[in-house]
C-alpha cells in the first residue's frame, strides 16, 4: 500500500502569556501569496526544515481559510507514510512556535470557516512493482481491483469514520458548504464526493479518500482503509455508478434516487457503526478495538454533558 497524505493546518497567534488563540492577521485565501499570506515565512521555514529531514515536499500553499495552510509530501509505503505524518505534525508545530505562532491540526477551530482535512491518496503496488490500480484498457484507466477497493471503502465508511474522524470536533468539519465531503459517492470528475479519482495515470493512479482529518492516528487510519479496500477486492464488490454532478446542489430526493447516503453526523453515530462492523474490528484487533471504543465513548459522554457558550447565548434569557 502506498499513501500520499495532504495535511492542512492553521497558524494562529498566541496571547501575552503564550497561550494559543484563534486569531490571525492573515487575510489570504486559496493559493494566495505575499503580501497577504502572512504565514508564508513560517511555512517556507517548515518546508526547508522538512527537506533537511529527508521529506520530499511536492506542494506548499495557502488554503481556503485565513491562517490555513497545506504542505504535501511524496507518497511512500503505508508504514513510512504514517511515521512521516507523525514527524511532520511535530516539526510543523515546533517551527511555528519559533515564529511566535501556534500551529493546530484541530479539524474545525473556527466557526464559519473551512476546516482542516487530511486527504489520503491510496494505491496498491504488485510484487512486480506495478500499480495494481492502473489498467489502460479499462474505463477511465482504472483496474477492476481499484473499483473493488473503492467499493470496499464505501461499504465500510461508517465504521472507518470513527477512526479517520476521531474527535467530537471532527464532525463540525463534515458539514455542507465548506468543501469537506458529506455524501458517500465517488467520481473522477468533481470534488464533492467522498472519493475522488485524480486524473493522473500510470504509477500515479490512485484513489483519494477526502474525509479523513489530521487529528486521526495515522497508523490506525491507514490500517482500517487498507482492510476495507482489501475486503472489497476479496469479495469483488462493485461500486455504484460515479456521481459526476455537484452533490451539494442535488435535492434530498435526487440523492435518495441515486442511492447516495451520508457519513455519520457525529462521533456517537460513527462509534455505533464501528461497534457492529466485524471487518474493521478485525483490522484494529481486539485490544485496540476495546480500548479505542471505551476511550471515545468517554469522550462523547464528556462532550454531551457540557453546557456550551452557544446554549447560554440561545437559551439563558429566552427561558
Amino acid at each position: 500500500m502506498n499513501v500520499g497524505p495532504e495535511a492542512e493546518f492553521f497558524l494562529f497567534h498566541v496571547d501575552a502569556n503564550g497561550r494559543p488563540t484563534t486569531n490571525t492577521h492573515d487575510k489570504a485565501g486559496y493559493f494566495d501569496m505575499t503580501p497577504i499570506d502572512l504565514g508564508e515565512d513560517a511555512r517556507r521555514d517548515m518546508v526547508l526544515t522538512l527537506e533537511q529531514m529527508g521529506f520530499e515536499i511536492e506542494a506548499s500553499h495557502h488554503e481556503v481559510a485565513p491562517g490555513q495552510h497545506e504542505i504535501d509530501f511524496k507518497y511512500s509505503d503505508a508504514l513510512a507514510a504514517a511515521d512521516n505524518i507523525v514527524t511532520f505534525k511535530l516539526a510543523v508545530r515546533t517551527i511555528a512556535q519559533r515564529h511566535g505562532l501556534h500551529a493546530t491540526f484541530m479539524p474545525k477551530p473556527v466557526f464559519g470557516m473551512a476546516g482542516s482535512g487530511m486527504h489520503l491518496n491510496q494505491s496498491l503496488i504488485t510484487n512486480e512493482g506495478k500499480n495494481a490500480f492502473y489498467d489502460p484498457s479499462a474505463p477511465i484507466g482504472m483496474s477492476e481491483e481499484s473499483m473493488n477497493y473503492v467499493a470496499g471503502l464505501m461499504k465500510h465508511i461508517g465504521a472507518i469514520t470513527a477512526v479517520i474522524n476521531p474527535t467530537v470536533n471532527s464532525y463540525k468539519r463534515l458539514v455542507s458548504g465548506y468543501e469537506a465531503p458529506v455524501y458517500v459517492a465517488w467520481s473522477s470528475r468533481n470534488r464533492s464526493p467522498l472519493i475522488r479519482i485524480p486524473a493522473k495515470r500510470g504509477m500515479s493512479t490512485r484513489v483519494e479518500l477526502r474525509s479523513p482529518d489530521p487529528s486521526c492516528n495515522p497508523y490506525l487510519a491507514l490500517a482500517v482503509c487498507l482492510k476495507a479496500g482489501l475486503d472489497g477486492i476479496k469479495k469483488k464488490l462493485v461500486p455504484p455508478p460515479p456521481t459526476d454532478r455537484n452533490i451539494y446542489e442535488m435535492s434530498i430526493a435526487e440523492r435518495r434516487e441515486a442511492g447516495i447516503t451520508s457519513l455519520p453526523e457525529n462521533l456517537q453515530e460513527a462509534l455505533k457503526e464501528l461497534q457492529v462492523n466485524t471487518v474493521i474490528k478485525e483490522a484494529l484487533g481486539p485490544h485496540i478495538f476495546d480500548r479505542y471504543l471505551e476511550a471515545k465513548s468517554i469522550e462523547w459522554d464528556r462532550y454531551r454533558m457540557q453546557v456550551s457558550p452557544w446554549e447560554l447565548e440561545e437559551y439563558l434569557t429566552k427561558y
